[in-house]
């Protein structure tokens, strides 16, 4: 049994973003996992990311200590077995939607910077992108971050990134992707 959370960084309904989820959906329900979509666009949100207030960091408990929906949603990473990340690429990048949410996962990290460690409640979650993007360039750069993320916390991670994918909602038509990211999602029953 998983707990799947999927954040949804796609300010578009019914887009290439959404396709790649349903998807994903489709390939990794079971009646044992339990699912969880997470729309970044409808939270309402105090600040747009991190305020760098650093609270968070002398506080036991993981999460951050601003009181919005951002906050209530990042703290659902903790009690998750896998974590989507799904975005369209903007600008060689993800969302700006997406950014708020890795932003203020700084509350889920410690660091003692006296002794140079670091512990956090996301340690060995699986990490998961989906991303997709008009032309076949930047989804390298995209990538990058979640990538180093997942590798400096200790998580693994897998990403399906579909190039070529076309204007909103045109990856429909994309099987060799569809089959990719279906197959991602049976690989976590």
């Amino acid at each position: 049994m998983s707990s799947i959370l999927i954040f949804n960084g796609s300010p578009k309904d019914k887009g290439n973003t959404d396709i790649l989820i349903e998807w994903f959906i489709e390939g990794s329900k079971n009646a044992d996992n339990t699912i969880e979509e997470i729309q970044i666009s409808k939270l309402n949100s105090k600040v747009n990311g991190c305020a760098s207030c650093r609270v968070c960091q002398n506080s036991r408990e993981y999460g951050c200590v601003i009181k919005d929906d951002v906050s209530d949603a990042v703290k659902k990473m903790a009690n998750a077995d896998v974590i989507v990340f799904a975005t369209p690429l903007y600008f060689f990048s993800m969302s700006a939607q997406m950014k708020i949410i890795i932003d203020r996962m700084f509350s889920l990290y410690k660091w003692d910077n006296d002794s140079g460690t670091m512990k956090t409640c996301l340690k060995a979650k699986k990490m998961i992108l989906l991303a997709s993007a008009f032309e076949d360039i930047g989804l390298d750069v995209l990538e990058a971050p979640f990538k180093l993320t997942a590798e400096y916390t200790g998580m693994p991670f897998s990403s399906v990134l579909a190039a070529n994918a076309g204007t909103s909602g045109e990856i429909i038509n994309r099987d060799d992707v569809r089959e990719k990211v279906i197959c991602l999602g049976k690989s976590l029953c």
